[in-house]
């Protein structure tokens, strides 16, 4: 990968799962890694999936198909449901479930409903979870974020951007993560228009494709982070930043922390509320 020297192998301190407990609710942010998952939910759960994540799946169903999970996407899994999940590399997704036993409205499980208020939401507890904060509104956020899950869906419009499309331009990008990635190389690679592209891809995700191009740049970095002994200013190299001072702003605006808070953060066990919590 341009940017990164070669070097022997050096530790790795992979990010830890974050949990927290508010009130009546349990909430984890899970890093992006390789999963394998089998349970009946005990309790309804609602999740957000801020990557772009590919696998297989039976939800509610004893039939296994592939799914492909949209950047920014919302989900609800009722109580009771049968789930089984597997995917070769995750992504980072947040998890909200309600403990003292009053039901969230729903019986139907669902995902990638993107729904604006939700990311927003979805964002700011992200951000509190790797600032490590207990002081939040956590309750708040909570409730609100059941509140969008339990809303009516809106229908995809007939302008989003397909799978097949989605998942060729998430190949493109991580190809060319190193680069100076475009706008209009994106358009161009899937034969539309700029104006076009950024609607789609808008509608598609509810971030701008520059928004998106900059959270996966964010992704990378973290995940090159993990080798305890690769310096910041070459993984910001690698992963497209100009600098690592471009690289820390980025940070900063849109999670809350620095590259070497988090660092340091992901040295300990991430545990942020009472105690690690058993879904």
């Amino acid at each position: 990968m341009a940017g990164m020297s070669h070097r022997p192998p050096s530790p790795v301190v992979p990010e830890p799962v974050r949990r927290i407990e508010a009130g009546p609710w349990a909430i984890e942010l899970l890093p992006g890694a390789a999963y394998t998952a089998r349970y009946v939910a005990t309790q309804s759960a609602i999740g957000f999936a801020f990557d772009s994540q590919r696998g297989v799946h039976a939800i509610g169903s004893d039939r296994i198909r592939p799914f492909d999970a949209l950047p920014n996407g919302l989900a609800f899994v009722p109580a009771g449901c049968d789930v089984m999940s597997e995917s070769p590399t995750g992504g980072e997704y947040l998890r909200v479930i309600r403990t003292d036993g009053v039901a969230l409205v729903g019986d139907r499980a669902f995902n990638n409903r993107i729904d604006p208020p939700a990311i927003r939401l979805a964002s700011r507890m992200r951000s509190a979870m790797l600032r490590a904060s207990v002081d939040d509104e956590w309750e708040t956020w909570a409730l609100e974020l059941a509140d969008r899950a339990q809303g009516q869906s809106i229908p995809p419009s007939q302008g989003a951007l397909t799978d097949r499309r989605m998942r060729l331009l998430d190949e493109f990008i991580d190809a060319g993560l190193d680069g100076p990635l475009g706008v209009l190389a994106m358009a161009k690679l899937l034969d539309l228009s700029e104006g076009y592209f950024n609607r789609a891809f808008k509608q598609t995700t509810g971030k701008s494709p520059h928004s998106y191009l900059i959270d996966r740049r964010l992704a990378r970095a973290r995940a090159l982070m993990h080798d305890a002994r690769a310096g910041l200013s070459e993984i910001a190299l690698a992963c497209g930043f100009n600098s690592q001072a471009h690289m820390s702003r980025a940070f900063s605006q849109r999670l809350g922390v620095s590259p070497a808070q988090l660092r340091a953060r992901s040295r300990h066990d991430g545990v942020i509320g009472k105690k690690p919590v058993e879904w």
